[in-house]
């Protein structure tokens, strides 16, 4: 098994798996955090940062029909513009550091996004200049090293009062490019082996499933609310990895 996975690890990932692409399709975002957060409790969940970014370009692929039109490729381009600068900063700061540690970042950064996401703050107008969404992609960027780029974006969107169509659609778009831009820094760094190839094959079919299922709920269901919901899973997830590193 990839990254000498056990049995019952194995299924928790697969469980994790299916969940996180349930959110993600319903959602919009949230996969790459539920799954790296699920990986800590049992591997270096650096392990799967490429392996994220391989599931969520597919997926990416798979929810873009009819997202177009909603995309507001504006803020894409400024994001990906400060997401360009955080992202190797972000890398060569997670790679130089022990496991433990890596695990106890990478579970507090989801913690304290989550308690942002939560707190329910709103800005009175939406944030559209260059300088506010350049700085959010620098954010994103650098929180992309471990594969979690999202969130920060997702927040940052969250408290403004955007059309759920334009965030879902905008978030859909950015992610793919902030992937293809990430997969040969991840190489470079080291993250990428034949286990991620692998991890990722024996992860799509579940992941694709619950993207599918999450997807076809979006349609007919108030995303805010199971947001909200997404976002306290991924805190309890992020809850248990840091006390893991801290014990």
């Amino acid at each position: 098994m990839p990254y000498d996975l056990g049995p019952l690890a194995l299924v928790w990932m697969g469980v994790a798996c299916l969940v996180a692409g349930f959110v993600r399709g319903y959602s919009g975002f949230g996969f790459s955090a539920l799954l790296i957060a699920a990986s800590s409790l049992v591997t270096n969940p650096l392990n799967f940062v490429a392996v994220v970014v391989i599931l969520e370009t597919v997926m990416s692929i798979q929810a873009a029909k009819g997202a177009g039109p909603a995309v507001d490729w504006k803020r894409v381009g400024w994001l990906m513009a400060g997401a360009a600068i955080g992202l190797p900063l972000g890398l060569w700061v997670l790679t130089g550091v022990s496991e433990n540690t890596a695990r106890a970042v990478i579970s507090g950064y989801v913690l304290l996004m989550c308690v942002v996401l939560l707190a329910g703050w709103r800005m009175a107008a939406e944030a559209r200049s260059g300088a506010a969404n350049g700085v959010a992609g620098v954010i994103s960027g650098l929180a992309n090293a471990p594969g979690m780029g999202g969130l920060p974006v997702a927040a940052f969107f969250a408290a403004q009062p955007m059309p759920a169509a334009v965030f879902r659609a905008t978030l859909i778009a950015y992610f793919p490019l902030l992937d293809i831009y990430s997969a040969p820094l991840y190489w470079l760094a080291g993250l990428v082996t034949w286990d991620t190839l692998w991890a990722a094959l024996i992860a799509l079919p579940v992941t694709l499933l619950g993207n599918w299922l999450g997807g076809r709920h979006f349609f007919g269901t108030d995303p805010q609310d199971f947001r909200r919901f997404a976002i306290i899973l991924l805190a309890g997830l992020a809850a248990l990895g840091l006390g893991k590193a801290l014990i």
